[in-house]
């Protein structure tokens, strides 16, 4: 971590203030949009200073070895620095010091997706991942099997993907991966991210509503997707999953690009004339699916077998996720069988199913889960890896739209494939959420804070359970906790 003090005397140099770089600093460096933005502008020869208000791993060793300057806190002295333009994190509001001095000095300013959008995106195939759930593993694969594929491409990620172990690099072709997030761009730019991608293939994994802190209802998100539509080109390409009403309904609104269709499983025979008749549309080019059997996952194009997929990732979610990977690379000119054979050395995405550890036979797994569907999803798949094995969920309902209690409902029977839930109940969450979950009955346990919670967890556990912690935050350290805890014991 630099101080204020150094970067200032660095700035002082002969040697910077001669024939230096330009100079940009990020407001919010530490989250892992603006971490990959603060790594992209360093690759470019920039020099990046940045600020936030929590800098901890892995963003804040991410940064630092890249040699980027970190700032603790938003105090409007930083601007003295003298960046020759400020790029503002969406975690950013109106009343912070910084914030404010930046507009009073009448300061040049932008938002991270616009400075992507102009600097690295112009010119390029962009290839951009949308949707609630999915995007994160499914952009990781796409990247991957460019990478595979000697490629060599771009990408920014909201993840960590284990086969780059880092979330974002420049790249040296014309093609760059992004995660495309429908949350808003900046204080001054409501405007979903994603609008600033303008991609040449885009891939809409699912349509659910979250967000509630910005969005009012699933039609404000629906009409953001529909914003992306209006980008594509028609000589582009749409990936869309086929099974989703709501991504269906999204088309209606509007759809020039020709569009092809993914499916768990072999769709019926009007999918691609029905598609195709909503839309209004170029004749969408081809269908996706798979069939399971002993040996691994079978994928299609139509009636054509591409070859079977073996690999590790649990859950039928995935093999959606990798059925969209497999028909993007395609408009990158990487025959499927070449992408099916790189997802099989795919090892996935930090804090995505990871194991943490194994200690006295109890398995500590990380998830992001924090949406119900996502919770669901990712108990069943660990459901059908470990058979009649106990899993013990724990779950922090951290999401702002969590908070809000949006989902609240839906919450108990998200958690149908657990044989325990443990939720951390702080005292200011706002709605009652053992009532929400009365229906789970004696297998529903809470804690008020992080120590209690994994003490309680690692009192029940037994050899052969599999520990599955969820959270879209660091969750207080509870997996380090808890594994020193099963140490302990073992």
């Amino acid at each position: 971590m630099y101080n204020l003090a150094t970067i200032m005397t660095q700035s002082a140099s002969p040697t910077a203030r001669g024939s230096r770089a330009p100079h940009v600093h990020i407001l919010g460096v530490a989250g892992t949009f603006m971490g990959g933005i603060a790594a992209i502008a360093k690759s470019l020869g920039f020099r990046v200073t940045g600020s936030d208000a929590n800098v901890y791993p892995p963003m804040s060793t991410q940064l630092q070895a890249l040699g980027i300057e970190l700032i603790q806190g938003y105090g409007a002295e930083q601007l003295d620095l003298g960046a020759d333009m400020i790029i503002v994190g969406n975690a950013m509001s109106r009343g912070k010091p910084v914030v404010e001095a930046m507009l009073d000095r009448g300061l040049a300013y932008t938002s991270g997706p616009q400075w992507l959008g102009e600097q690295v995106l112009r010119g390029r195939h962009v290839i951009a991942v949308a949707g609630t759930h999915g995007k994160t593993t499914t952009s990781s694969m796409i990247a991957w099997i460019l990478e595979s594929a000697g490629r060599a491409p771009g990408f920014l990620i909201g993840g960590v993907p284990a086969n780059f172990e880092v979330t974002a690099r420049l790249g040296s072709s014309p093609y760059f991966v992004i995660e495309a997030d429908e949350y808003d761009t900046a204080f001054f730019d409501k405007r979903a991210k994603f609008v600033h991608y303008r991609p040449r293939t885009a891939v809409l994994n699912n349509l659910e509503y979250d967000h509630a802190d910005i969005y009012p209802n699933l039609a404000a998100i629906r009409w953001q997707f529909h914003q992306l539509l209006r980008m594509v080109p028609a000589t582009g390409r749409l990936i869309v999953n086929g099974e989703d009403a709501e991504l269906a309904a999204t088309l209606e609104q509007g759809c020039w690009t020709p569009v092809e269709s993914f499916y768990a499983r072999a769709p019926g025979a009007g999918a691609a004339s029905a598609s195709a008749s909503r839309t209004g549309a170029p004749a969408a080019a081809a269908r996706w699916h798979a069939a399971r059997d002993a040996g691994g996952i079978e994928l299609f194009r139509d009636c054509l077998a591409l070859g079977t997929l073996r690999w590790d990732l649990l859950g039928e979610h995935n093999v959606m996720n990798a059925l969209a990977a497999v028909a993007a690379a395609a408009q990158a000119g990487v025959a499927p069988a070449q992408a099916i054979e790189a997802l099989g050395k795919f090892r996935g995405v930090k804090r995505r199913m990871e194991v943490r550890g194994c200690i006295g036979g109890v398995t500590v797994y990380d998830d992001f889960a924090h949406h119900p569907t996502a919770i669901r999803t990712t108990l069943e798949g660990l459901r059908a890896r470990v058979g009649a094995a106990r899993i013990l969920a724990v779950l922090e309902p951290r999401s702002n739209t969590m908070k809000l209690g949006v989902h609240k409902d839906q919450l108990a029977d998200a958690l149908a494939a657990a044989d325990a839930a443990w939720f951390y109940a702080p005292p200011n969450l706002g709605w009652d959420l053992p009532a929400q979950v009365a229906k789970l009955g004696a297998r529903a346990h809470f804690g008020a804070d992080v120590p209690g919670l994994a003490a309680d967890v690692a009192q029940a556990a037994r050899n052969g359970d599999h520990v599955l912690i969820m959270s879209n935050g660091g969750f207080g350290g509870l997996h380090d906790v808890l594994l020193q805890l099963l140490r302990k014991r073992s």
